[in-house]
């Protein structure tokens, strides 16, 4: 199979789960808007899950994509044989690292939520609450980080599918916890209770697929001196501070949404929604795209083929603008009855409607950009570079503060978003010129149509928003209105894209046939 079709069927294979994942996390938000609303309770929960999140980031996650996945491609096709090795001394190095942070995390709760929500001090229950919360998920950093060290060894071998599903088992376990929520004396706690039951099930559900391939894990197999553990050791403390700057950027986001006598009161809780809608197609296709080409990448720089490296960043790019143009102008005009269709009954109401969809109006400008820095890091990453990203960022992070620290006076919470978006597209544009620097020049051509033609089908689908949402379908109800809204404008964008014949269209035909295959 072609690289190209490996991509797009390892991504059509991560974009299904994913999708069925995000399905069930709007279920689960709807149940936490109608419970709590932009409340107290809401916004100390949104602090404390943000705590291990960052971990998993910094740690896990973001790790397994930027260092271990590329080190072992290589040690997959030049030394197979010494690869569970070094997966078996790893996995323990880290898991007693990783029980040392939750323990540190827990004893010093208070510290933490004091330095990254400030705003919560005058507030006695929501700092105290934002405490208690932080203490019982920071067990869940445990299980979702050994997750994803598991992710990245089948993310090695191409196996995308339990994964890729793990989050679903997250947002059902919260789901159920929710439901059951009015048992608890704080119905808040429940939900906390559901994030640490749901990283016990992610972990869980991966280490079958490990077994299958003939792997065991063996406890206290350490060996420091090892020359993979120097080689991780050496990319990986430029990845962690590099994740460090992008989750301060976050923390100081959260900070500056904490201020609510500039910002306006549950200003946190509108960007956790609005953070949630922009997080759909960004996590359906455009992590999912960066995280089926990175094991691609990393063989092809493994066996020095710059320029087939090259034509896969370029046909990443090329499908990140295909479907996140649409969705931002279709975020952007459609913020409002979005919002309000998915969230507003309970306790959210008109007025968390309103500071939401402001702020996903903002999100939603830099949607492409948050998409294509994801591709673009990957491309680094598989070059074993892990030091570039950290100075764009760092760069950026500055920039961020100092948008925030102007455009939340006039904009308020929307101003913390743009500031977020134009950050975050200057940083998409610095990636874009340093990797052309290390790998050659892009064939422009291509891209240039690729983006002209698109850009025009996305702007006669939202001049196609623009006017049927003031005049078609008025009678229906809100709900359905929406949705023919929507059909309608996908219909209009798929339609003239067509007729401009846009080859990455082509990507969701391909997708299909390998569907039906």
């Amino acid at each position: 199979m072609s690289t190209t079709k490996t991509i797009i069927r390892s991504t059509g294979i991560i974009c299904g789960f994913t999708f069925l994942s995000r399905i069930l996390g709007f279920v689960r938000d709807i149940l936490i808007a109608r419970l709590f609303g932009t409340g107290s309770s809401i916004q100390a929960f949104v602090v404390a899950f943000r705590i291990p999140n960052v971990l998993r980031e910094l740690i896990g996650e973001g790790s397994t994509n930027a260092v271990f996945v590329p080190v072992f491609s290589e040690y997959l096709i030049k030394n197979k044989g010494e690869l569970f090795k070094i997966v078996n001394i790893l996995f323990n190095i880290l898991f007693i690292i990783f029980c040392m942070i939750t323990f540190l995390g827990i004893v010093f709760s208070p510290q933490i939520v004091r330095i990254i929500a400030p705003g919560f001090i005058i507030d006695n229950y929501k700092f105290n609450l934002t405490i208690l919360l932080t203490r019982i998920m920071f067990p869940y950093f445990i299980f979702i980080a050994l997750t994803a060290y598991a992710m990245g060894i089948l993310h090695t071998f191409k196996r995308f599918g339990l994964p890729a599903l793990g989050p679903a088992l997250l947002n059902i376990s919260m789901i159920v916890f929710i439901l059951i929520s009015y048992f608890f004396n704080e119905p808040v706690i429940a939900l906390a209770l559901g994030v640490l039951v749901g990283g016990i099930l992610q972990l869980v559900i991966q280490i079958p697929a490990i077994y299958r391939m003939d792997f065991r894990f063996r406890l206290f197999e350490i060996q420091i001196r090892h020359p993979v553990v120097n080689k991780i050791t050496y990319l990986l403390i430029p990845r962690i501070f590099g994740s460090a700057i992008y989750q301060l950027n976050v923390f100081m986001d959260t900070v500056f949404a904490s201020l609510t006598h500039i910002v306006g009161e549950g200003a946190v809780a509108a960007i956790y929604y609005a953070n949630r809608l922009v997080q759909f197609p960004l996590a359906v296709f455009g992590i999912a795209l960066s995280t089926a080409s990175l094991p691609v990448m990393s063989e092809q720089v493994a066996i020095n083929d710059i320029e087939r490296m090259k034509s896969t960043v370029s046909f990443s790019l090329r499908n990140i603008f295909f479907v996140m143009f649409p969705s931002s102008i279709g975020l952007f005009l459609l913020s409002h009855p979005i919002i309000k269709v998915l969230f507003e009954r309970g306790n959210f109401n008109y007025y968390s409607t309103c500071i939401t969809s402001w702020t996903l109006i903002f999100y939603s400008l830099g949607l492409v950009s948050f998409s294509a820095i994801k591709v673009l890091s990957s491309a680094f990453f598989s070059l074993q570079d892990t030091r570039t990203p950290v100075k764009t960022t760092a760069l950026c992070l500055i920039i961020n503060l100092i948008l925030n620290s102007i455009l939340m006076w006039p904009l308020k919470v929307g101003g913390l978003a743009l500031a977020s978006s134009i950050s975050s597209t200057i940083n998409f544009l610095l990636l874009f010129y340093l990797l052309e620097k290390r790998i050659g020049r892009f064939n422009y051509n291509l891209l240039i149509n690729s983006f002209l033609k698109i850009s025009v089908g996305t702007l006669i689908m939202g001049l196609v928003i623009y006017l049927s949402w003031r005049n078609l379908f008025l009678n229906l109800a809100e709900h359905l209105r929406l949705a023919m809204i929507i059909i309608l404008a996908f219909g209009i964008f798929i339609f003239i894209c067509s007729l401009l014949k846009v080859e990455e269209l082509n990507t969701v035909r391909t997708v299909w046939s390998l569907k039906r295959r």
